[in-house]
This record gives structure tokens, sequence and C-alpha cells, in this order.
């Protein structure tokens, strides 16, 4: 059961498609698994389609409005497809093309690896990375230069904020330092955007500051 959720505005952008892809993959992870969050997103819907209908109309010349009946009379079998794919596909598996414990991880410190999957978005100025925390394990303590958006895809993961299970989702800032410890008999993997590098703060490990990147 996830106990920690987007907060309104977050799903307010995800709901009106303002959102950049890596953010709105998130969202629609933890939407997938979240019966609550989607009914939220779900009236939000309701409530633009609302308001559209109030909007002024604006004109639709008839070879246009042709133009556009001809697309999607042309895409409705790819879509019709699409969506029967998607309905299985979990949307973060078909963007990697393989189980998460199969990736080929790269250790970094102690019991984190990492896969950094930001050519994955191009065009995006923020670094989208997976982590994974072996079981029982412990994350060097760290703050933020920036925002962090998680989701925890495998596994859990404990701090001072409480313990985060699996489709939970969290965003940390220059406020928070923490030291996230994996509980469990599972490695912890999450998905993380980063507008800025992370900064240690232990003792020995802050040296390593101007390494990372």
């Amino acid at each position: 059961m996830t106990r920690h959720h987007p907060d309104s505005l977050t799903l307010m952008e995800y709901s009106a498609g303002n959102l950049t892809e890596p953010h709105a993959l998130c969202i629609r992870l933890h939407l997938d698994q979240c019966p609550h969050c989607q009914s939220r997103v779900d009236t939000l819907d309701s409530l633009g389609a609302v308001m559209m209908e109030h909007h002024p109309r604006a004109d639709v010349s008839d070879s246009m409005f042709d133009s556009i009946l001809a697309r999607i009379d042309s895409d409705s079998d790819e879509n019709e497809v699409m969506t029967r794919v998607s309905v299985r596909t979990n949307p973060l598996q078909k963007l990697l093309g393989d189980d998460l414990n199969n990736l080929p991880w790269k250790r970094q410190l102690g019991d984190v690896s990492v896969l950094d999957i930001s050519e994955r978005f191009p065009g995006q100025h923020e670094q989208v990375v997976l982590q994974k925390l072996a079981a029982g394990g412990k994350a060097p303590a760290h703050t933020h230069r920036g925002e962090e958006t998680t989701i925890v895809l495998q596994g859990a993961f404990a701090d001072q904020k409480g313990v985060f299970n699996q489709w939970d989702f969290v965003v940390l800032n220059e406020q928070d330092e923490h030291k996230p410890v994996a509980v469990g008999c599972e490695d912890c993997i999450t998905l993380s955007i980063l507008s800025a590098p992370v900064k240690l703060t232990g003792t020995f490990t802050r040296l390593l500051n101007p390494f990372i990147r």
C-alpha cells in the first residue's frame, strides 16, 4: 500500500499535461498502483473537460477539419494496437526493455549502484537515474543541490522521514539531508530525477563532491 503521494499541484500539472516526460513517467507509475491518486486525477481530468466546454470555441476551416478526420482514420488501427500494448506493459519496462535486476548496473559507492538513463529522454536538462541500494545496505549521507523526485520501484528504504515502500513517491530539496537504508530482504531500486547533483555530507565522502556530476 502506498503511503507517500504526489501533492495536489503535481497531480494538477500532470492532468494538464504540463510535466516533462520523466516526471510524467514517475506520476504514471505511481497512479498505476495508487487508486487514491488515480481517482484524484480522474476528477481533475473531468474538471478540465468541463472547463474546455465553456472555453470560447475557435473556428476551424472545412479543409482543416477534413484533414483531422483523415489523420484519425489513418491512425485508428495503430492507436488500437498501442492501447492494447500499453494496458499490458509497464511503461518503464517498455522504456528499458529488460527486468530491473538484469540491467547493466554500475557500482558507485559502497552498497549503491546506479544506471543513468537520461539519454532515453532527449532534450531534457535534468538527470534521470535508476539507483539500487543492496538489501540491508546504507547510502552515504547526503543532501541535494536542487530538487530530487523519486519513486520506489522495488523493495523499500527508510530515513528520518519514514519508510518508503514500493510505488511511494517523494520530492527532496536542499533542506533535506538523509542517509537511506534499504529495509527488507530485497534490493531497493528507485527512479530519480535530479535537477542538480547530490552533495555528500559524510566526514570522508564529502571529499568526493568535486567528482560528482
